[in-house]
């Protein structure tokens, strides 16, 4: 094989490695970043996972708000209607933040409760997540039928 052909196969197997090396990094990356929402009644089915990140996504239980007096330590439990889970968070809640509100947490499961590093309130009275909606009205769907 003649120097000119020796390098042009070098080049395009080194171009070659270094595609599939880039593609392996991205879907790595992205995978890591992927978050899932669940409702409540999933993750204690198990279908989250114990330690995996993920988003809570349901309603702020009516009367389970409670923040010690100088603490930035939130308590409140999320339900999907069928199941309530404990969810702690420690930092500044939105301003639209309340009871009976739709919210959407990002965090994992330790200690049998929820830790959420992130949480996030509906806009308005009318608004709620699409996938919040569509996988609390499948909770419910479920749970008629079940009766």
């Amino acid at each position: 094989m003649n120097p000119v052909r020796r390098r042009r196969l070098l080049l395009v197997c080194a171009l070659l490695v270094a595609a599939g090396l880039a593609t392996a990094l991205v879907a790595a990356a992205l995978s890591r970043n992927a978050n899932y929402l669940f409702t409540p009644a999933e993750v204690l089915s198990g279908q989250a996972g114990e330690h995996a990140r993920f988003r809570l996504g349901g309603m702020v239980e009516r009367g389970s708000f409670q923040r010690a007096q100088g603490s930035m330590e939130a308590h409140f439990r999320v339900t999907d209607g069928d199941a309530q889970l404990p969810v702690v968070y420690t930092g500044i809640l939105p301003d639209l933040f309340r009871e009976d509100q739709a919210v959407v947490a990002t965090g994992s499961m330790q200690g049998g409760q929820f830790v959420a590093t992130e949480v996030l309130a509906k806009h308005d009275e009318t608004y709620m997540p699409k996938e919040v909606a569509d996988k609390m009205g499948k909770a419910h769907q479920k749970h008629q039928v079940k009766q």
